[in-house]
């Protein structure tokens, strides 16, 4: 969490440009933080300042990160040196253009006061300038760290297994000591001045996979371990050698092959409480071969059948395309035009049928430029909406050619479902899944309705930016959708959003990575500039508009904000940033019902979305994973009721200091 800090005798700058903290330093550093500097009032004076720690007998380390943010000409310059109370701390500092770089002097600083002084070199013709700035004090415990066997394992098997969630989520820093924040899901020993040793360790229902690594058999003091319903694979390791074991609840996975003898012992003289029920191919008793071959010719007779009906699909397969050689069309493929043709199962209906399902079009739910959207029911009871284009939308027909082609090819929970399509001469329709809740601009803007909670802004912005990374990566060729708004956003019964309206989307080939389109398609407000000016799509074009969209959740204003002089919602959000004015930037809705951390985490994704040059903006994988873990956040602070604390020192004796975020 990073919080505006006035130095003394300074004044501000700041830049509109996106500053990259990702490519050249391991911190990270938000860019909203980076854009933002000081610099001596007096241009000709040194950068004072100074901290007092309150203790002094404490150990800090100190990080300063610096961004050239002005424009400086051939023949100027900026380099300056960096005192420590009284003492050269770092010697020709000389920040790069919109780039981040980190000092931290290398070593710890004992004593309570902190005294810098940032002196600008003589050949310098710009003062020093400060962009950010972190200090971390050294807390010291009154007892000893956890046994460091114990530590490397638990570390070995958080990182084997990608431990990010769950239970997963706070392990971070000692994972016994202090005792009040131990880790989740472990029970650690209580030994008094002795190293805390972990005595039981509870994942089950963590989503583990693949096989039990030996991390499990070095936690030597360990006393109960539960693994249960996830979905382990492989033989089960000999747990017999750990002595103290009591109780080893493996049930609910796919563990395959003999259980250890020894192990079987230890369960049958009740020493050992052992559970592993649900492992199918675990040879509880008697020889695995036998079994194998007691299989062997059930295996044999399915290859059989399934063989069979390969082929006579192979064959159906043939004369069915000799008879549509011989047919102008037929019931299952409607040609579209003499490049398309769109081949269906049960999924094209007549416009009479379509008359029926909407109750002669009786309630409409939606209208766009090309189409009214109406509520259908079908047959079976379940709810459908229905897309009729306009007889005179010019673009209308290629509209439909393209949505209902795509439609037809993509599969994802977080993209709106495909029902089938009516394609008649004066009827031309879509029919899609139904969506409850309708499409997340009108939510947002409809004061009458219970306002999104953070949890649940969080939620759609990572499934709708699931369904684009699917796009994007998940299709070959890859499709650019073009026209990614909050009104192409839809929300169902249960909340879950799902991307929709495909007719402006582009196909690329696989060799390609941009395109240069002959119109410009898309909305005002998530236009991607460059897209604009340039006429060359790539996937970075819908980054942009769903950084728009991400915005537009986290503020609730519009793209385009209206007053006396119209604004654009990424222009707004900067002008607050601008002045480290993070609260007026949240949807007042919300009423301070959020974690801090989450929301400025999605903010930064937003903001990292919206440069006006595209190759400045992220992948939309990469954003995935920065709303989820924002996800996270949120979820962990409902779950706990107060915000995460976390403790960022293992072992005291080698810490050298605060590693990267």
């Amino acid at each position: 969490m990073w919080y505006p800090y006035n130095l003394p005798d300074s004044t501000p700058l700041n830049t509109s440009f996106t500053v990259d903290s990702l490519n050249h330093t391991a911190y990270h550093l938000p860019s909203a933080v980076m854009k933002t500097a000081v610099r001596p009032t007096n241009e000709n004076d040194s950068l004072e300042f100074e901290f007092d720690t309150g203790q002094p007998t404490s150990e800090s380390y100190v990080y300063m990160h610096f961004a050239e943010i002005e424009v400086l000409n051939e023949n100027e310059s900026r380099a300056f040196d960096i005192t420590l109370n009284g003492k050269l701390w770092a010697e020709y500092v000389t920040p790069t253009y919109l780039q981040s770089n980190t000092i931290d002097g290398n070593q710890s600083i004992r004593g309570s006061k902190l005294k810098f002084s940032m002196h600008k070199k003589p050949n310098s013709t710009h003062p020093p300038i400060l962009n950010a700035m972190e200090i971390y004090i050294v807390k010291e415990f009154l007892h000893s760290p956890t046994n460091q066997d114990d530590v490397k394992a638990i570390i070995n098997i958080k990182s084997h297994y990608k431990l990010a969630s769950s239970v997963g989520k706070s392990w971070q820093g000692d994972p016994c000591a202090p005792s009040k924040y131990s880790w989740n899901g472990l029970n650690c020993s209580n030994n008094g001045y002795n190293s805390p040793t972990i005595t039981a360790l509870y994942l089950a229902s963590s989503g583990l996979g693949g096989t039990i690594i030996a991390s499990f058999l070095e936690l030597k003091f360990l006393e109960s371990l539960d693994l249960s319903n996830n979905s382990l694979t492989g033989p089960l390791p000999d747990f017999s050698q750990l002595q103290h074991l009591k109780a080893l609840n493996l049930s609910g996975n796919r563990l395959s092959g003999q259980i250890p003898s020894l192990l079987k012992e230890r369960s049958n003289n009740g020493s050992l409480l052992l559970s592993v029920d649900g492992n199918l191919d675990l040879c509880q008793e008697g020889p695995c071969e036998e079994d194998k071959m007691n299989i062997a010719p059930l295996v044999a007779g399915i290859l059989s059948v399934v063989l069979f009906f390969i082929v006579l699909g192979i064959v159906l397969n043939i004369i069915w395309r000799r008879r549509c050689n011989r047919k102008p069309a037929s019931k299952q493929a409607v040609r579209l035009n003499e490049e398309v043709v769109l081949k269906t199962n049960n999924t094209q209906f007549t416009y009479s049928q379509i008359s029926t399902i909407t109750n002669n079009f009786d309630k409409m739910i939606g209208k766009g430029g090309c189409g009214i959207v109406y509520l259908g029911s079908l047959q079976d009871g379940t709810q459908v909406a229905v897309k009729m284009l306009l007889p005179k939308c010019p673009q209308g027909s290629q509209q439909f050619q393209t949505e209902a082609q795509l439609l037809m090819r993509v599969h994802h929970k977080n993209l709106a479902s495909f029902v089938g399509y009516c394609n008649e001469v004066g009827h031309t329709g879509i029919i899609y899944e139904y969506m409850a809740y309708g499409n997340l601009e009108e939510y947002l803007s409809d004061a009458r309705r219970e306002p999104l909670s953070w949890r649940q802004r969080i939620q759609i912005a990572v499934d709708a930016a699931q369904g684009i990374e699917y796009l994007h990566h998940g299709c070959k060729p890859p499709i650019i959708h073009r026209d990614i708004k909050t009104a192409n956003i839809l929300l169902n019964e249960k909340m879950q959003a799902k991307v929709a309206d495909f007719g402006f989307s582009k196909l690329f080939s696989a060799e390609n990575e941009s395109h240069v389109s002959t119109v410009v398609i898309g909305t005002l407000g998530y236009l991607d500039p460059e897209y604009y000016t340039s006429s060359r799509l790539t996937e970075k074009s819908d980054v942009y508009s769903f950084g728009i969209v991400l915005l537009e959740l986290i503020t609730g204003q519009p793209a385009i904000i209206k007053g006396h002089q119209n604004t654009h919602i990424a222009q707004w959000v900067n002008n607050f940033l601008a002045k480290g004015d993070i609260q007026q930037i949240v949807d007042p809705r919300l009423r301070g019902d959020f974690d801090f951390g989450s929301v400025w985490k999605a903010l930064e994704a937003a903001i990292a979305c919206v440069p006006s040059i595209s190759i400045q903006r992220p992948s939309m994988s990469y954003i995935v994973g920065e709303l989820k873990e924002s996800l996270e956040m949120e979820a962990a602070r409902e779950k706990e009721g107060i915000n995460s604390i976390e403790i960022n020192v293992v072992d005291l004796e080698a810490l050298c200091g605060p590693d990267a975020r």
